[in-house]
C-alpha cells in the first residue's frame, strides 16, 4: 500500500537514486546518452535540503511503500512551491514529479499530483504551472489527462549543463 509523506532529512539518498533512475529512463534518448549515463545519485543527494525549516522552500512529498522488512521504498515524489517565473506572479509550480519506472500507471503519479495540486491549493494558489520537455510524450500526456493545458509558452534551459527545450503547462487548482 502506498502512503505519501513530506521528505525528510536521510531521505536524500534514496530520493537521488530514484530521481536519477527515472531521468535515465524518461529522457533516453531525449538527453545525450552520456550524460545520463554519468548522472551520480551522490551528487544529486548533495542538492536536496528536506526539512530545511524554511517555509518558501520547496515542498517534497514521497510516495512509499512499506516492505515485509519494516523499510520503506520510494515509489515516487513530487516537489512543489511558489511559481518561479518572472511573467507569472502569484501562481504555484510543480517543479518535479518522478516516479519509478517499474511503477509507471500503477497510479502512484496520479497520487502525488493530486497532493501537490491540494497543498498548492491549501496554500492560497488558484492556478498552477509546470515544464514539460519537449519529446516527453508520456509526461505530456498524463498531464493533459490531469487537467494541465499547454499556456503556448515555451523556453530554452540548461539545467545540469544540458540544454533543453521545454513548454509550460498550466491549470486552475
Amino acid at each position: 500500500m502506498i502512503e505519501l509523506r513530506d521528505a525528510r532529512p536521510g531521505d536524500e539518498p534514496a530520493v537521488a537514486d530514484l530521481h536519477v533512475r527515472t531521468w535515465q529512463d524518461a529522457y533516453r534518448g531525449l538527453i545525450a546518452a552520456e550524460f545520463l549515463d554519468a548522472l551520480d545519485p551522490r551528487e544529486r543527494a548533495a542538492r536536496y535540503t528536506f526539512a530545511a525549516g524554511d517555509p518558501t522552500a520547496p515542498t517534497t512529498v514521497l510516495a512509499v511503500e512499506a516492505g515485509e522488512d519494516g523499510d520503506e521504498a520510494i515509489a515516487g515524489f513530487a516537489t512543489f512551491g511558489p511559481c518561479r517565473d518572472e511573467d507569472a506572479p502569484g501562481l504555484g509550480e510543480v517543479y518535479a514529479l518522478y516516479v519509478d519506472p517499474d511503477r509507471y500507471r500503477g497510479g502512484v503519479g496520479r497520487l502525488l499530483m493530486a497532493e501537490a495540486r491540494r497543498r498548492l491549493h491549501e496554500a492560497g494558489f488558484t492556478d498552477a504551472i509546470l515544464w514539460v520537455l519537449q519529446g516527453n510524450d508520456r509526461a505530456a500526456r498524463f498531464y493533459e489527462g490531469e487537467g494541465w493545458r499547454p499556456d503556448g509558452t515555451t523556453r530554452t534551459e540548461q539545467p545540469y549543463g544540458v540544454l533543453s527545450r521545454v513548454d509550460r503547462f498550466r491549470r486552475p487548482l
